[in-house]
């Protein structure tokens, strides 16, 4: 998305705040049960400001007010952070909507062109689409080759290449063809589109929760009732000992003991995990799919078009006989003038990149000989009469012979050097004589190595699978710095070691982008499909990743575990303040009937009244005072599991403790003066 709010946007912060008032609906409140549990506080608080003398107790008036508010702020500090979060992901929303404008559409009628509006166009329709006009929805190129701005769905102004057949043919309604025209076939009705997907995943930061986060619900919801327990029955004891316990107290005890803060920011920490998903144009579609990326063990990425470019391109010119490399060069980049193909167009960049020339006016009035299956050769026939060809060794060597020519002694064996090596050879000969080979091989993407080595650092195996013969597969998997390959791989090829990894205990990624990807990418426990891709591959994916940068799985993963390391660190950090708290408000509570309580009285607070409302100020501060790390994310780190449990308790465990030992008393300090 190009466009980005920062968590601190004046009108999100506007809207979170009216939000959170908002959020005190108990319908909305019942939905997070620690909090509700705090409201019910604060509404019999509220009716205790009135009627003090309702449950019998000698509680002052103000000492209700102060309580009363102290809880309505909790909840709203924690319906602020979750609001927040949300608020982001809909401003992101926002701007993706501005993009989703009624296009008219160029519709084929099979005899001829009608323009309708794009809300018209059903799933299977044909659209016309030219040259500065919006493609009305997704749909995938059937005839043509067109270049296309993308920039409304993922940011980026480069323009890329979409074309009938194969893995780049689908294309995004919303987006602009900016050169050529091309026949679309619509793959989605109205509402149903990706863009109109994006906006209903962005906007609907109110997602299901994850396993994971039900798991923890579950465990603070156990406390709550525990907590609940014993604070009812806290009467009775007090009985026993003589000591009146007023309600208030006890209510001030609970939302103490009670894991309020982690309760106020769980669902803050969801929603802006997958926040920070989208922000790295990666669409998850739900957040277990961000959550399991936390936990991957192995990546099964396919080769073409995720780790290598897909397109076979020219490296290396290698003369044969007594040619040179700047004649094999020269003829070379005369054959593809006129060749508008990805290889053809390798060749020249070649030329350029090693600083060689040739004349361009050769090649001016000649006509140009298209690629064939039956001749395997492509090239051009020059006005003086020459004849240039590149392909095939083989077909251009019988092409050679056929006029004559002598065949190079060392033709085969070069050839056969650059087959090994897992590249394609090209031969070029004009007329009945053969200057060389061109060296063609499918290119790793730059910085895919680097990638794959800080993925082993975090512990996570690489997998390779191509339809390639084993020697070209293992030639571009040590290239690309893979742990390992599976070669002349198949569609259930892919399924079959996701099954392996997964039913060895292992959590799977799987990164592709075309149709015999779909499978597996359904199979796997976070499949990533690149934007670039066919509709099939984004259908089965769970997440999308809209530049097309299979490498981004890194980020992905970064992101998941940043997710499960934030909701693990402030939850321990929640249940270790708690200590504190316990040590702020039981003391004050029967100190004066027990004077032997004063021992546990370490923080030597002013007096019961100032112990409690210090704790509960306390507890209602650390809730916002957390917000911009439950936001951001607790920085994440390649280590191992026993190093991060070590960090985790040593800064939030101990931090939780000491924290608000030092909080507590600076409030009491302050609250003690006035009360």
């Amino acid at each position: 998305m190009s466009q980005r709010k920062s968590m601190m946007d004046g009108t999100i912060v506007r809207n979170a705040v009216k939000e959170a008032f908002l959020k005190l609906d108990p319908r909305v409140m019942i939905r997070n049960p620690i909090m509700f549990v705090v409201e019910v506080g604060f509404i019999i608080t509220l009716y205790l400001c009135f009627d003090p003398h309702a449950f019998g107790g000698e509680v002052p008036v103000w000492f209700n007010l102060i309580v009363a508010l102290i809880l309505l702020i909790t909840i709203l500090f924690a319906n602020f952070a979750e609001a927040l979060a949300e608020g982001r992901g809909k401003a992101q929303a926002d701007s993706l909507k501005k993009s989703k404008t009624d296009i008219t559409a160029n519709k084929w009628t099979g005899t001829g062109i009608k323009q309708v509006p794009s809300t018209e166009l059903r799933k299977g329709d044909i659209v016309i689409v030219s040259q500065g006009e919006m493609i009305p929805g997704d749909g995938e190129v059937i005839e043509g080759l067109a270049s296309v701005d993308e920039s409304a769905i993922t940011g980026e102004s480069a323009p890329v290449i979409k074309e009938a057949g194969g893995d780049f043919s689908s294309v995004t309604g919303g987006t602009r063809v900016i050169s050529d025209s091309i026949r679309v076939r619509i793959t989605s009705d109205p509402g149903e589109s990706f863009l109109d997907k994006m906006i209903a995943l962005v906007e609907g930061a109110k997602r299901q929760k994850t396993p994971n986060e039900i798991a923890l619900n579950t465990v603070l919801m156990s406390l709550t009732i525990i907590f609940l327990i014993v604070v009812v029955t806290l009467p009775f004891f007090g009985n026993y000992l003589n000591v009146e316990i007023e309600v208030p107290v006890l209510i001030a005890l609970l939302v103490c003991l009670i894991p309020t803060t982690i309760g106020g920011l769980l669902s803050a920490i969801g929603i802006a995990g997958m926040d920070r998903v989208t922000q790295f144009n990666v669409l998850a579609m739900s957040g277990k799919a961000v959550e399991a990326a936390g936990d991957i063990n192995t990546i099964i990425l396919d080769k073409t078009g995720t780790i290598t470019y897909g397109n076979r391109m020219a490296s290396e010119f290698i003369p044969v006989g007594k040619e040179t490399v700047g004649s094999v060069a020269e003829w070379a980049a005369v054959s593809s003038m006129k060749d508008e193909t990805p290889e053809g167009r390798s060749v020249l960049e070649l030329m350029k990149k090693q600083g060689l020339s040739y004349e361009e006016s050769i090649a001016e009035g000649g006509e140009f000989i298209e690629f064939k299956a039956e001749t395997r050769m492509s090239g051009i026939d020059l006005k003086d009469g020459r004849k240039v060809r590149k392909g095939a060794v083989d077909a251009v060597k019988r092409w050679v012979e056929a006029q004559g020519g002598v065949i190079p002694s060392d033709l085969s064996p070069k050839g056969d050097a650059v087959a090994k090596q897992g590249g394609t050879p090209l031969a070029v000969a004009v007329d009945n004589r053969i200057y060389g080979v061109i060296y063609l091989k499918d290119t790793v993407k730059p910085g895919m190595k680097e990638r794959f080595e800080q993925m082993r650092r975090m512990g996570i195996k690489t997998i390779m699978c191509t339809g390639d013969n084993p020697l070209t597969a293992a030639t571009i998997a040590f290239e690309a710095g893979v742990d390992d390959f599976i070669a002349e791989s198949k569609p259930e090829d892919k399924i079959a070691v996701i099954r392996k990894e997964q039913a060895e205990g292992k959590l799977v990624a799987m990164t592709g982008d075309g149709t015999n990807d779909a499978p597996a990418l359904a199979q796997a426990d976070v499949g990533i499909a690149m934007n670039s891709g066919t509709v099939a591959a984004k259908e089965a994916a769970n997440m999308v990743d809209l530049d097309s940068d299979p490498s981004k799985i890194i980020e992905v993963v970064s992101i998941g575990k940043q997710l499960l390391m934030t909701r693990g660190a402030l939850t321990t950090f929640s249940i270790a303040n708690d200590i504190a708290k316990y040590f702020a408000i039981i003391p004050a509570m029967f100190m004066l009937a027990i004077p032997q309580m004063d021992a546990l009285n370490v923080m030597r607070l002013g007096s019961p009244m100032s112990a409690i409302l210090s704790a509960l100020i306390f507890n209602a501060l650390i809730i916002p005072l957390l917000i911009p790390l439950a936001m951001k994310g607790v920085a994440y780190k390649p280590m191992s599991s026993s190093h991060l449990l070590r960090q985790n308790l040593l800064i939030y465990g101990l931090g939780g403790v000491v924290v608000p030992f030092i909080g507590i008393k600076l409030i009491d300090l302050l609250v003690h003066l006035w009360v």
